[in-house]
């Protein structure tokens, strides 16, 4: 069993107006879903953001439903696009014994020891797609970048998790993750940028709120 839990509630009804309705009252609504289960759920705003903050959607909770304790994983967030707010969350619950499908981000270690100065380091891929059984799961995906040079870029294929026997890395090995390149080069590019002209930026209309 997990050492993170949250407890969750069925919930009755749904539709927009009930959704509105719980995230007044602190409540999240969400579904639970996997082998042998699709339910609506509630849960609450506050102790969702803590376990969400620790466990991110690459580490197994313990979920707790009427009595229940489902291993699973927080699989979805759905955010207010400016309000500090939850807006509805998606938990698949695990088994154990079955391979799952999630994304980890990238982490590049050693930045601040990269020997080639002055550089600017240029991360391409930001998180991957991985496969691999509960119990092997990664908080994230990480590589070395301290060694980089101009002419060696780093790839897929360097990744930590891409050589771990036990994780199948869903993309291509020679996929770039990040390069080096010289400060002036970086600066002369960044001067060759063109101005954009206000009529040229599309305007955005007012987004509706929930």
């Amino acid at each position: 069993m997990s050492a993170i839990k949250l407890q969750v509630e069925k919930r009755e009804g749904l539709g927009k107006n009930i959704a509105k309705k719980l995230r007044r009252e602190g409540q999240i609504p969400g579904v639970l879903y996997g082998k042998g289960v699709s339910t609506a759920v509630k849960v609450s705003s506050r102790a969702f953001d803590r376990v969400y903050k620790e466990a991110g959607t690459t580490t197994i909770i313990d979920l707790e439903i009427d009595g229940e304790t489902l291993p699973s994983l927080i699989k979805e967030v759905q955010e207010h696009p400016f309000k500090n707010q939850y807006l509805h969350v998606d938990f698949q619950k695990v088994d154990m014994n079955q391979p799952v499908k999630v994304v980890v981000p990238i982490v590049l270690l050693g930045k601040e020891n990269i020997r080639l100065q002055p550089s600017v380091l240029v991360q391409q891929l930001d998180e991957i797609e991985i496969e691999c059984l509960p119990k092997y799961l990664p908080e994230s995906a990480q590589v070395d970048v301290s060694n980089i040079d101009f002419n060696t870029p780093i790839y897929v294929s360097d990744l930590d998790v891409f050589k771990n026997e036990n994780i199948t890395v869903l993309e291509e090995p020679d996929v770039l993750v990040a390069t080096l390149v010289s400060a002036a080069k970086a600066e002369e590019e960044e001067e060759g940028e063109e101005d954009v002209s206000p009529a040229e930026v599309p305007r955005v209309g007012e987004e509706d709120e929930d």
